[in-house]
Protein backbone atom coordinates (compact mmCIF):
# COMPACT_ATOMS: atom_id res chain seq x y z
CA UNK A 1 0.00 0.00 0.00
CA UNK A 2 1.55 3.13 -1.02
CA UNK A 3 1.70 6.24 1.63
CA UNK A 4 -0.69 7.98 0.09
CA UNK A 5 -3.12 5.43 0.61
CA UNK A 6 -2.45 5.13 4.26
CA UNK A 7 -2.69 8.62 4.66
CA UNK A 8 -6.10 8.80 3.13
CA UNK A 9 -6.82 6.08 5.43
CA UNK A 10 -5.91 7.34 8.45
CA UNK A 11 -8.05 10.88 7.54
CA UNK A 12 -11.40 8.54 6.77
CA UNK A 13 -10.87 6.59 9.87
CA UNK A 14 -10.23 9.72 11.94
CA UNK A 15 -13.52 11.25 10.01
CA UNK A 16 -15.50 7.60 10.81
CA UNK A 17 -14.55 8.39 14.35
CA UNK A 18 -15.60 12.04 14.40
CA UNK A 19 -19.54 10.70 12.86
CA UNK A 20 -19.56 8.55 16.43
CA UNK A 21 -18.75 12.16 17.80
CA UNK A 22 -21.67 13.86 16.82
CA UNK A 23 -23.96 10.72 17.34
CA UNK A 24 -24.28 10.77 13.14
CA UNK A 25 -26.30 7.69 13.90
CA UNK A 26 -29.51 9.65 15.26
CA UNK A 27 -29.69 11.77 11.86
CA UNK A 28 -31.37 11.75 8.85
CA UNK A 29 -32.19 13.46 5.76
CA UNK A 30 -35.87 15.09 6.03
CA UNK A 31 -37.00 14.09 3.36
CA UNK A 32 -35.55 13.03 0.22
CA UNK A 33 -32.36 12.50 0.02
CA UNK A 34 -30.91 13.90 -3.65
CA UNK A 35 -27.85 12.19 -5.30
CA UNK A 36 -27.16 14.61 -7.99
CA UNK A 37 -24.27 13.46 -10.94
CA UNK A 38 -22.87 15.78 -13.03
CA UNK A 39 -22.76 13.79 -16.01
CA UNK A 40 -25.66 12.18 -18.05
CA UNK A 41 -27.19 8.93 -18.49
CA UNK A 42 -25.10 5.76 -19.25
CA UNK A 43 -21.74 6.59 -18.68
CA UNK A 44 -19.48 5.47 -15.75
CA UNK A 45 -20.25 8.25 -13.14
CA UNK A 46 -23.51 7.83 -13.78
CA UNK A 47 -23.41 4.29 -13.28
CA UNK A 48 -21.08 4.54 -10.32
CA UNK A 49 -23.40 7.22 -8.85
CA UNK A 50 -26.38 5.05 -9.40
CA UNK A 51 -25.19 1.88 -7.40
CA UNK A 52 -24.43 3.80 -4.78
CA UNK A 53 -27.63 5.79 -4.22
CA UNK A 54 -29.62 1.98 -4.35
CA UNK A 55 -27.01 0.75 -1.33
CA UNK A 56 -26.98 3.49 0.36
CA UNK A 57 -30.84 3.09 0.11
CA UNK A 58 -30.56 -0.46 1.42
CA UNK A 59 -28.03 0.25 3.97
CA UNK A 60 -29.96 3.07 5.95
CA UNK A 61 -33.61 3.15 5.16
CA UNK A 62 -33.34 6.26 4.06
CA UNK A 63 -35.37 7.69 0.83
CA UNK A 64 -32.49 8.31 -1.70
CA UNK A 65 -32.81 9.21 -5.51
CA UNK A 66 -30.20 9.53 -7.75
CA UNK A 67 -30.70 12.43 -10.75
CA UNK A 68 -28.87 13.74 -13.52
CA UNK A 69 -27.40 17.85 -13.69
CA UNK A 70 -25.42 17.71 -16.76
CA UNK A 71 -23.67 21.17 -17.95
CA UNK A 72 -20.23 21.96 -18.05
CA UNK A 73 -18.59 18.96 -16.63
CA UNK A 74 -20.15 19.05 -13.58
CA UNK A 75 -20.08 22.94 -13.22
CA UNK A 76 -23.93 23.45 -13.89
CA UNK A 77 -24.73 20.79 -11.16
CA UNK A 78 -22.14 22.25 -8.55
CA UNK A 79 -23.29 25.66 -9.47
CA UNK A 80 -26.75 24.54 -8.04
CA UNK A 81 -25.69 23.15 -4.92
CA UNK A 82 -23.08 26.27 -4.13
CA UNK A 83 -26.47 28.29 -3.92
CA UNK A 84 -28.42 26.03 -1.84
CA UNK A 85 -29.37 26.24 1.56
CA UNK A 86 -26.83 23.79 3.95
CA UNK A 87 -29.76 21.05 4.91
CA UNK A 88 -27.83 18.26 4.17
CA UNK A 89 -30.66 17.18 1.52
CA UNK A 90 -28.24 17.08 -1.73
CA UNK A 91 -25.34 15.61 -2.55
CA UNK A 92 -23.50 15.81 -5.82
CA UNK A 93 -21.11 13.36 -7.76
CA UNK A 94 -18.67 14.95 -9.92
CA UNK A 95 -15.17 14.45 -11.55
CA UNK A 96 -12.34 16.85 -10.41
CA UNK A 97 -10.64 17.26 -13.12
CA UNK A 98 -13.24 19.89 -15.31
CA UNK A 99 -14.56 21.50 -12.08
CA UNK A 100 -10.29 22.39 -11.18
CA UNK A 101 -9.71 23.78 -14.90
CA UNK A 102 -12.69 25.82 -14.42
CA UNK A 103 -12.10 27.19 -11.63
CA UNK A 104 -8.64 28.02 -13.21
CA UNK A 105 -9.20 29.35 -16.63
CA UNK A 106 -12.70 31.50 -15.62
CA UNK A 107 -13.09 30.96 -11.63
CA UNK A 108 -13.87 34.51 -11.92
CA UNK A 109 -17.16 33.71 -13.85
CA UNK A 110 -18.05 30.88 -11.27
CA UNK A 111 -20.51 31.38 -8.41
CA UNK A 112 -18.36 29.45 -6.30
CA UNK A 113 -14.99 28.05 -5.40
CA UNK A 114 -13.38 25.42 -3.48
CA UNK A 115 -14.59 26.30 -0.23
CA UNK A 116 -18.18 26.67 -1.19
CA UNK A 117 -18.22 23.11 -0.45
CA UNK A 118 -18.38 20.73 2.06
CA UNK A 119 -16.40 17.36 1.09
CA UNK A 120 -17.72 14.03 1.72
CA UNK A 121 -15.50 11.80 0.29
CA UNK A 122 -14.26 9.90 -2.94
CA UNK A 123 -15.55 7.00 -4.70
CA UNK A 124 -12.64 5.83 -6.84
CA UNK A 125 -9.58 7.15 -9.12
CA UNK A 126 -8.97 6.39 -12.74
CA UNK A 127 -6.14 4.83 -13.12
CA UNK A 128 -4.59 7.00 -16.18
CA UNK A 129 -1.79 5.48 -18.18
CA UNK A 130 0.33 6.50 -21.25
CA UNK A 131 0.60 3.53 -23.44
CA UNK A 132 2.44 2.63 -26.87
CA UNK A 133 2.39 -0.54 -29.02
CA UNK A 134 4.80 -3.12 -27.95
CA UNK A 135 6.78 -2.64 -30.10
CA UNK A 136 7.46 0.89 -30.15
CA UNK A 137 11.64 1.77 -30.19
CA UNK A 138 11.04 2.94 -26.79
CA UNK A 139 10.21 1.69 -23.04
CA UNK A 140 10.30 4.74 -20.66
CA UNK A 141 9.43 8.88 -21.31
CA UNK A 142 12.66 9.83 -21.42
CA UNK A 143 13.31 6.90 -24.63
CA UNK A 144 9.81 8.65 -26.17
CA UNK A 145 10.92 12.05 -25.39
CA UNK A 146 14.77 11.19 -27.52
CA UNK A 147 12.42 9.20 -30.07
CA UNK A 148 10.55 12.31 -30.68
CA UNK A 149 13.50 14.72 -31.04
CA UNK A 150 15.22 12.64 -33.60
CA UNK A 151 12.35 12.18 -35.93
CA UNK A 152 10.82 15.68 -36.29
CA UNK A 153 8.31 14.75 -33.56
CA UNK A 154 5.48 11.97 -32.30
CA UNK A 155 2.34 11.27 -32.54
CA UNK A 156 0.30 11.26 -29.44
CA UNK A 157 -3.64 10.19 -29.19
CA UNK A 158 -5.77 11.80 -26.39
CA UNK A 159 -9.26 11.64 -25.32
CA UNK A 160 -9.65 14.50 -22.71
CA UNK A 161 -8.22 18.21 -22.46
CA UNK A 162 -6.08 17.32 -19.43
CA UNK A 163 -4.33 14.54 -21.36
CA UNK A 164 -2.89 16.80 -23.86
CA UNK A 165 -2.06 19.24 -21.00
CA UNK A 166 -0.09 16.54 -19.37
CA UNK A 167 2.18 16.24 -22.61
CA UNK A 168 2.57 19.65 -23.01
CA UNK A 169 3.89 20.43 -20.04
CA UNK A 170 6.60 17.98 -21.37
CA UNK A 171 6.81 19.81 -24.63
CA UNK A 172 7.81 22.83 -22.91
CA UNK A 173 10.00 21.44 -20.61
CA UNK A 174 11.89 18.87 -22.70
CA UNK A 175 11.49 20.58 -26.36
CA UNK A 176 9.94 16.92 -27.02
CA UNK A 177 8.13 18.35 -30.36
CA UNK A 178 4.82 16.16 -29.92
CA UNK A 179 2.50 16.38 -31.57
CA UNK A 180 -1.43 15.65 -30.65
CA UNK A 181 -4.07 13.79 -32.16
CA UNK A 182 -7.92 14.02 -30.47
CA UNK A 183 -9.64 11.35 -30.85
CA UNK A 184 -13.36 10.05 -28.86
CA UNK A 185 -11.75 8.34 -26.27
CA UNK A 186 -9.74 5.38 -24.94
CA UNK A 187 -11.41 2.59 -27.64
CA UNK A 188 -10.30 5.28 -30.68
CA UNK A 189 -6.98 5.87 -29.01
CA UNK A 190 -6.31 2.20 -29.29
CA UNK A 191 -7.41 1.65 -32.79
CA UNK A 192 -5.20 4.48 -33.67
CA UNK A 193 -1.83 2.54 -32.06
CA UNK A 194 -3.17 -1.00 -33.17
CA UNK A 195 -2.98 0.84 -36.46
CA UNK A 196 0.17 3.02 -36.18
CA UNK A 197 -1.64 6.27 -36.63
CA UNK A 198 -0.32 7.48 -33.29
CA UNK A 199 2.70 5.65 -31.30
CA UNK A 200 1.60 6.68 -28.24
CA UNK A 201 -1.74 7.52 -25.86
CA UNK A 202 -3.57 7.10 -23.44
CA UNK A 203 -5.91 4.86 -21.51
CA UNK A 204 -7.76 4.94 -17.79
CA UNK A 205 -8.16 1.09 -18.08
CA UNK A 206 -8.88 -0.83 -21.00
CA UNK A 207 -5.92 -1.13 -22.48
CA UNK A 208 -5.38 -4.00 -19.29
CA UNK A 209 -6.34 -6.85 -21.56
CA UNK A 210 -3.84 -5.69 -24.38
CA UNK A 211 -0.89 -5.46 -21.58
CA UNK A 212 -1.90 -9.55 -21.05
CA UNK A 213 -1.99 -10.16 -24.29
CA UNK A 214 1.26 -8.34 -25.01
CA UNK A 215 -0.22 -5.33 -27.55
CA UNK A 216 0.81 -2.65 -25.81
CA UNK A 217 3.23 -1.24 -23.29
CA UNK A 218 3.32 1.18 -20.41
CA UNK A 219 5.38 3.92 -20.93
CA UNK A 220 4.34 5.98 -17.91
CA UNK A 221 1.59 6.79 -15.45
CA UNK A 222 -0.10 10.31 -15.35
CA UNK A 223 -1.25 10.31 -12.14
CA UNK A 224 0.26 11.70 -8.60
CA UNK A 225 1.08 7.83 -7.28
CA UNK A 226 2.12 4.38 -9.91
CA UNK A 227 -0.89 2.18 -10.80
CA UNK A 228 -1.34 -1.07 -8.27
CA UNK A 229 -1.46 -3.38 -11.35
CA UNK A 230 1.89 -2.04 -12.89
CA UNK A 231 2.99 -1.03 -9.82
CA UNK A 232 6.75 -0.93 -11.87
CA UNK A 233 6.11 1.75 -14.23
CA UNK A 234 7.07 5.35 -13.00
CA UNK A 235 4.51 8.78 -12.68
CA UNK A 236 5.50 11.40 -15.29
CA UNK A 237 6.41 13.27 -12.19
CA UNK A 238 9.13 11.02 -11.43
CA UNK A 239 10.40 11.21 -14.41
CA UNK A 240 11.21 14.69 -13.95
CA UNK A 241 8.12 16.53 -15.27
CA UNK A 242 6.56 18.54 -12.45
CA UNK A 243 2.81 18.20 -13.55
CA UNK A 244 0.12 15.60 -13.08
CA UNK A 245 -3.60 14.14 -14.14
CA UNK A 246 -5.32 12.63 -11.23
CA UNK A 247 -9.06 12.23 -12.27
CA UNK A 248 -11.33 11.45 -9.41
CA UNK A 249 -15.05 10.77 -8.68
CA UNK A 250 -15.85 12.79 -5.85
CA UNK A 251 -18.92 13.69 -3.43
CA UNK A 252 -19.22 17.60 -2.25
CA UNK A 253 -22.66 19.25 -0.48
CA UNK A 254 -23.46 22.68 0.41
CA UNK A 255 -20.43 24.57 2.29
CA UNK A 256 -21.89 25.00 6.04
CA UNK A 257 -23.84 21.59 6.52
CA UNK A 258 -24.83 20.98 10.11
CA UNK A 259 -21.47 18.52 11.42
CA UNK A 260 -24.02 15.76 12.45
CA UNK A 261 -25.67 15.62 8.75
CA UNK A 262 -22.11 15.89 7.29
CA UNK A 263 -20.97 12.93 9.88
CA UNK A 264 -23.80 10.96 9.15
CA UNK A 265 -23.57 11.08 5.43
CA UNK A 266 -19.58 10.62 5.30
CA UNK A 267 -20.52 7.02 7.14
CA UNK A 268 -22.95 6.07 4.71
CA UNK A 269 -21.51 7.21 1.56
CA UNK A 270 -18.36 5.04 3.05
CA UNK A 271 -20.43 2.42 3.97
CA UNK A 272 -21.79 1.94 0.23
CA UNK A 273 -18.41 2.39 -1.19
CA UNK A 274 -16.91 -0.19 0.30
CA UNK A 275 -19.60 -2.80 -0.28
CA UNK A 276 -19.00 -5.79 -2.43
CA UNK A 277 -21.75 -3.95 -4.87
CA UNK A 278 -20.57 -1.10 -5.48
CA UNK A 279 -17.06 -2.68 -5.60
CA UNK A 280 -17.65 -4.60 -8.55
CA UNK A 281 -19.80 -1.39 -10.67
CA UNK A 282 -16.74 0.91 -10.00
CA UNK A 283 -14.75 -2.21 -11.65
CA UNK A 284 -16.40 -2.53 -14.26
CA UNK A 285 -17.04 1.07 -15.35
CA UNK A 286 -14.23 2.66 -14.04
CA UNK A 287 -11.72 -0.16 -14.34
CA UNK A 288 -10.48 0.61 -10.92
CA UNK A 289 -10.72 0.03 -7.08
CA UNK A 290 -12.97 1.80 -4.89
CA UNK A 291 -10.81 4.36 -3.42
CA UNK A 292 -12.50 7.08 -0.31
CA UNK A 293 -10.13 9.21 0.77
CA UNK A 294 -12.33 10.94 3.49
CA UNK A 295 -13.77 14.47 3.55
CA UNK A 296 -10.51 15.88 4.60
CA UNK A 297 -8.59 14.11 1.73
CA UNK A 298 -10.79 15.06 -0.83
CA UNK A 299 -10.58 18.22 0.10
CA UNK A 300 -6.67 18.39 0.16
CA UNK A 301 -6.80 16.66 -3.26
CA UNK A 302 -9.36 19.07 -4.64
CA UNK A 303 -7.07 21.99 -2.97
CA UNK A 304 -3.77 20.13 -4.48
CA UNK A 305 -5.27 19.82 -7.60
CA UNK A 306 -5.81 23.25 -8.20
CA UNK A 307 -2.40 24.30 -8.00
CA UNK A 308 -1.27 21.08 -10.32
CA UNK A 309 -3.69 22.50 -13.00
CA UNK A 310 -1.83 25.60 -12.89
CA UNK A 311 1.06 23.70 -13.69
CA UNK A 312 -0.65 21.98 -16.20
CA UNK A 313 -1.48 25.43 -17.84
CA UNK A 314 2.02 26.78 -17.68
CA UNK A 315 0.93 28.95 -15.00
Amino acid sequence: MKFGLKLAGALAGAVLALASAVNAEEWKPSGTLKLQIGFGAGGSTDTIGRVIAKVMKDQTGWNIIAENKTGGGGVAMFTGISKMPPRGTVIGLGVNMPIMVNLVKRGDQLPFDLNSFDYLGTASRAQLALIARADAPFNTLAEMVEHSKENDGLAIGFGAPPQKLLMEVVNREADAGFRFVSTKGEAETQKLLLGGQVMAGFSSGTHIKYLESGDFKMIAVANDARHDYSPETPTVRESGYGAYVDPYYFFATTAGTDPAALAALTQALDNAINSDEVAKVIQNAAVSNPLNLGPEGTKKMMFDGVENVKVLFGE
